[in-house]
């Protein structure tokens, strides 16, 4: 059972980082063009698309999180040895978390590579209208 769980929590991180990143796609793509005026950018575009992928993926599935379900816990009025048993609504719980942890992952990448882009488009913006006065 441990193993499906790891298995479907991997898969549904990897489908919701590759919608967000579909979703993020042209917009990466038109700030990068505009701040990188060099075909290079679609390289950028890619590597950071990459990237999204990779944040949401390992934000998504928390492996210290699921070591519960394998490792047995010590309690000490009886040194009862158990483990957290999977069931149905654990499922839908970490289910859940695997979602909502993959979007925070996500969002935090966002943010800080649109702060990095505003930051470089007014840089950008600044030579350009530095450039134009004679």
């Amino acid at each position: 059972m441990f193993y499906y769980l790891m298995i479907s929590t991997f898969v549904l991180a990897l489908g919701v980082s590759f919608m967000v990143m579909r979703l993020f796609s042209q917009s990466i793509q038109d700030i990068l063009a505009r701040i990188i005026q060099d075909p290079i950018h679609d390289a950028w575009a890619k590597y950071t698309k990459f990237a999204g992928m990779v944040v949401g993926t390992s934000s998504g599935i928390r492996i210290y999180d699921m070591e519960k379900y394998i490792t047995p816990l010590t309690y000490t009025d009886n040194n009862k040895k158990i483990v957290i048993e999977l069931t149905q609504e654990r499922w839908v719980l970490e289910i859940y978390r695997t979602i909502i942890e993959t979007l925070q992952g996500l969002a935090w990448m966002m943010l800080v590579f649109f702060m990095v882009a505003l930051l470089a488009y007014v840089i950008v913006r600044w030579a350009e209208i530095k450039h134009q006065k004679p």
